[in-house]
């Protein structure tokens, strides 16, 4: 084994992420759009960095796809690669243009999903 590779052991391994991401309520829904398929899904988890959305109709990895929320914030566009899929459950997508006064609101969007969170924790 070379001297430069290390392995990593115990419980963490740390995440690939610049974003911390939040599980979203079941009233987050994005229309999308790519190559000939759109729908309406519900998105399972947010970041500032991108999203993962519910839908069995299937996209190619890199795929662009085209991105509305349906959220009380107002409205807020996007375009997202697709990074992966996970067969019958959906893609996960990272933004790569999202206009600046769209990027406001999907700050406020984060911040209300936060606070959501948080309460639902500190409830149980």
């Amino acid at each position: 084994m070379r001297a430069d590779k290390r392995f990593l052991t115990g419980p963490y391994i740390p995440s690939r992420r610049h974003h911390p991401r939040v599980e979203t309520p079941d009233k987050v829904w994005v229309y999308w759009k790519s190559k000939g398929l759109e729908d309406i899904s519900r998105a399972r988890n947010l970041s500032m960095g991108g999203l993962f959305i519910e839908t069995e109709k299937a996209s190619d990895v890199d795929a662009t796809i085209r991105l509305d929320f349906l959220v009380q914030e107002g409205q807020i566009r996007a375009a997202a690669l697709v990074r992966h899929v996970k067969p019958g459950s959906g893609p996960g997508l990272k933004f790569s243009a999202l206009p600046e006064e769209d990027g406001r609101r999907l700050t406020a969007l984060m911040a209300r999903l936060r606070s959501l969170s948080q309460s639902r924790t500190n409830t149980k």
